[in-house]
């Protein structure tokens, strides 16, 4: 039966849509444990209230490459959706939300906030799932997960009684990272630090009883109205005398005591330092060391406080301009200079993040962290690239607690119970009925009921729970021994960004080898971060971050996968630019294009032996190139396996093979070459489709009649077979010798309609037998013989190392010929050297933008290929 025609232009948005509801039909993503070898992948969970963006796109695709080819090579692949519950950003989504329909936060009780957070979840939490589905990821959906679900919320709790009962989950006073928008505590990786152009304020502080002051240089008048001492270093001789003096605070008037700390760095502003331990982390040590007291004059939303007794209720930012002017009034600003330095911001809101003392749960980390730290130093688990290794170890070896409780509504609630005033009269238990009767045990009283009972009101950092991921989605808490865990993990490999190695990577090994005794994956490999083309991150503020379902409608989901992974090796930063797609979509067109020129042409009985050469070099070349790609996915090399793709179909298939067994206009093709070539491309197709599933899915069908089920995306992954270099190096030796005669039919303006002879200084022509119909046909040659001497008058060339004569029939001069080609070869050779000088420079490589290297690059490309015409020409 004939197959269809092909449409004269590939139309993706015909075509996606089509294949990936069939492809959930047939349930090809769907996986249950059997017998054969498991290929496990469990998805990052992006946000609930997430929508896709370009990161979404690479690392969904590069996931999506990994599980369609294990599941050609035969493995039982499974890709593992799910989304996360992520506690600030969503309560912020609903909190806003219900602002606008005029409703306060503190309005409502907690049950009737969550409920309005559920609704939210309900309504938008799957967007970014289906946005997936447009690019063609061949997730399981029927195991789409949910860090709030029953049964992983239980493994949350569990967890945190099991930790809490160890020793390692404990409450505690301490100094914390406090986010005044969301007003909640932060762990110190959801700080971002970043240099900032400051003030540092010079304010005099006086002596009691003298006629003196001590200047103290701050960047924070805002809080001078909770200072309880001022400090100076033991050594320093400027404020020797000073010892049992008393200062007064300004603005406020308090008197407060001189201390001294080998803590004080001498050097910086006047040496002097102003304590404010309610502000500031290495404040409030030196405070308990001298047993200070703490006045706290900041409320959570980060107005000042009633203590503060000045500008109460006013916002910190505005309070320190109104501050340094009062101080000002008051002659107790002696100077102000610019400063830069490192301020700290919230990883979810941006506000600048307040040191706060406060009661908060904490995970002692260094028990879990050891053995997760060997796991990677010895390799058990692989980080791709290796880069990442150092600054795993580097976090690991300086692993602080862990503040792992929230001041929020939306999350998993902290499982305690507080049955009276005092610092330890609070239970920890997995259910209500566990607190009661656990209470009861603890107070020794056996009247007490869940009414005298109150759960602590905060709730768990998102990652306590996403940190449980890649067992929780197996059920591996409640059945540890069940078929699924038992089955799927350890997982294969993790698809994650680099800044998220400590945030989740690393918490997931500790819980991994924790509660299953081994790591959760083998493989990390970490993306690098999308970037425009003026290197910054891409981002909705910035406005330089483009819709992904746009790109798809424009260049379909092919095209923007191929855009997206040509220039993206692990861990380095990819600088997008649309053109990237625009080439994906051209690719596609090219692959769409080729088969329409196969399927036109008519075939006919037979073998024709003048294609036999262009067939063994392109059969053998296609066994070589499958191994190399095998090769590079097997390391992760992503990117470059799909460039060996992409050179290896639009060159040597399109460009030189579809051209090598081309009949003449109007003339059939033999059946023996036609069916080769149909066979040669079905293998390029299976290579392709983990990078192109919906063109080659489409183009599978055409290629020859299927039966029911017999889909490219279940289709074998190509096996390894032998090749043979000789048939190799035949066909790479007719391309260049047709590459050289056209190059001098083009310098010398000889034009291809007539015919040339051509000589070969050698004593046989064995070597080029099985191509010489080819180079007769493409070369445009009347003939093609030896000679035992050069030419004279003819147009010479080198092969390799023999010697090529065109023969033209036009008058050359020799010598003003050779001479202008040695000119010529002498420029070309400078410029080569000051370009190759440049990419030897180990500095200029390391500073230099990625776009000024392809450009340096390309242009070395350029000379090497025009010495080497220029080399042919004069046979040197």
């Amino acid at each position: 039966m004939a197959q269809p025609e092909l449409p004269k232009q590939y139309d993706p948005s015909q075509v996606e849509d089509k294949w990936y509801a069939h492809w959930l039909k047939k349930e090809y993503f769907r996986s249950v444990p059997d017998d054969r070898e498991p290929f496990t992948i469990v998805i990052p969970p992006p946000n609930v209230t997430g929508v896709l963006h370009m990161g979404h796109i690479l690392n969904n695709t590069i996931q999506d490459i990994l599980i369609r080819r294990a599941r050609m090579q035969g493995k039982n692949a499974l890709w593992v959706p799910g989304t996360d519950h992520a506690s600030i950003a969503t309560e912020a989504k609903v909190v806003q939300k219900l602002r606008a329909a005029g409703i306060k936060k503190g309005d409502l009780s907690r049950e009737e906030f969550l409920k309005h957070a559920w609704e939210w979840t309900d309504n938008y939490g799957g967007i970014i799932l289906d946005q997936l589905k447009k690019l063609g990821a061949s997730c399981d959906w029927s195991r789409t997960s949910f860090t709030m679900e029953p049964s992983l919320s239980d493994a949350v709790l569990d967890v945190f009684v099991d930790l809490y009962e160890k020793g390692l989950i404990y409450r505690g006073l301490r100094m914390i990272n406090w986010d005044p928008e969301a007003q909640t505590a932060l762990s110190n990786e959801e700080v971002i630090y970043r240099e900032v152009s400051d003030k540092l304020y010079y304010v005099r502080y006086a002596v009691k009883g003298q006629d003196r002051y001590v200047v103290v240089a701050t960047t924070r008048p805002e809080t001078i109205m909770g200072d309880v001492a001022v400090c100076f270093h033991p050594d320093d001789p400027r404020y020797a005398d000073l010892k049992n003096a008393t200062l007064i605070v300004p603005l406020v008037n308090r008197e407060v005591p001189v201390i001294y700390d080998i803590y004080i760095d001498m050097e910086f502003g006047t040496g002097s330092l102003k304590v404010t331990p309610a502000h500031d982390t290495n404040d409030y040590e030196i405070g308990k060391k001298h047993g200070l007291d703490v006045i706290d004059v900041f409320n959570a939303d980060g107005t000042l406080s009633a203590a503060a007794g000045l500008w109460v209720g006013e916002d910190r930012m505005v309070v320190r301009k109104k501050a340094a002017a009062r101080l000002e009034e008051l002659g107790l600003l002696e100077k102000v200079e610019d400063l830069v330095h490192s301020v700290g911001f919230s990883e979810r809101t941006d506000a600048v993040v307040e040191p706060r003392l406060s009661l908060q749960w904490f995970l002692s980390m260094e028990r879990l962290a050891a053995p997760a730290l060997r796991a990677v130093v010895e390799d058990e688990i692989n980080l791709i690239p290796p880069k990442f290794k150092n600054t795993y170890r580097h976090w690991m070896e300086n692993i602080r607690e862990w503040c792992i409780s929230r001041q929020l509504w939306w999350g998993h609630r902290i499982p305690a119970w507080y049955y009276g005033a005092g610092d330890h009269d609070f239970v920890v238990a997995r259910s209500e009925e566990e607190a009661v009767e656990e209470a009861r045990r603890q107070s020794g009283n056996p009247a007490l009921t869940l009414a005298d009972l109150q759960q602590d009101p905060d709730v768990l950092d998102t990652w306590a729970s996403s940190w449980l991921w890649p067992i929780s989605v197996f059920d591996g808490f409640s059945n540890p021994n069940g078929d699924d865990i038992n089955y799927y993990y350890p997982t294969n490999v993790l698809v994650t960004a680099p800044e998220i190695l400590f945030f989740w990577v690393a918490r997931m090994v500790m819980a991994g080898i924790e509660y299953r005794g081994e790591v959760p994956f083998r493989d990390v490999y970490l993306t690098g971060i999308v970037r425009d083309k003026q290197r910054r991150k891409m981002s909705k503020s910035l406005g330089n971050s483009p819709d992904p379902l746009e790109i798809i409608a424009q260049y379909g989901a092919d095209g923007m996968r191929v855009g997206m992974l040509i220039s993206s090796s692990a861990g380095n930063d990819i600088l997008f630019d649309i053109k990237q797609c625009e080439q994906g979509r051209n690719f596609a067109n090219k692959i769409w294009n080729a088969f329409r020129l196969i399927q036109g042409w008519e075939v006919k009985p037979g073998a024709n032996p003048d294609n036999e050469g262009p067939v063994l070099w392109f059969e053998h070349k296609l066994y070589r190139m499958v191994a190399e790609v095998d090769d590079l996915l097997g390391q992760f090399r992503i990117s470059e396996a799909l460039k060996v793709l992409y050179s290896f179909v639009w060159d040597d298939f399109c460009s030189w093979y579809l051209e090598f067994i081309k009949p003449a206009f109007g003339q059939p093709i033999d059946e023996a070459t036609h069916g080769n070539t149909i066979r040669f491309f079905e293998v390029l197709l299976k290579l392709l489709h983990p990078f192109m599933p919906f063109l080659t899915e489409e183009l599978w069908h055409y290629l020859s009649q299927r039966a029911e089920g017999e889909d490219l995306v279940i289709a074998s992954w190509p096996k390894h077979r032998e090749w043979v270099d000789a048939y190799i190096e035949a066909g790479e030796v007719a391309k260049d010798i047709i590459s050289k005669v056209r190059d001098l039919r083009n310098n010398k303006q000889l034009g291809f309609k007539d015919e040339l002879p051509l000589r070969v200084r050698t004593a046989s022509l064995d070597t080029y037998q099985t191509f010489r119909p080819t180079l007769m046909k493409l070369g445009r040659l009347s003939e093609f013989s030896t000679v035992a001497e050069d030419v004279p008058g003819a147009l010479a060339f080198l092969s390799g190392t023999t010697r090529f004569f065109l023969e033209a029939g036009i008058v050359i001069d020799t010598e003003a010929e050779r001479a202008k080609l040695l000119a010529d070869l002498e420029r070309l050779r400078g410029f080569l050297v000051s370009v190759e000088k440049k990419l030897s420079n180990e500095r200029f490589v390391a500073s230099a933008a990625p776009e000024v290297l392809e450009r340096e690059r390309q242009k070395q490309a350029d000379a090497l290929e025009k010495i080497r015409v220029i080399e042919g020409e004069l046979g040197a």
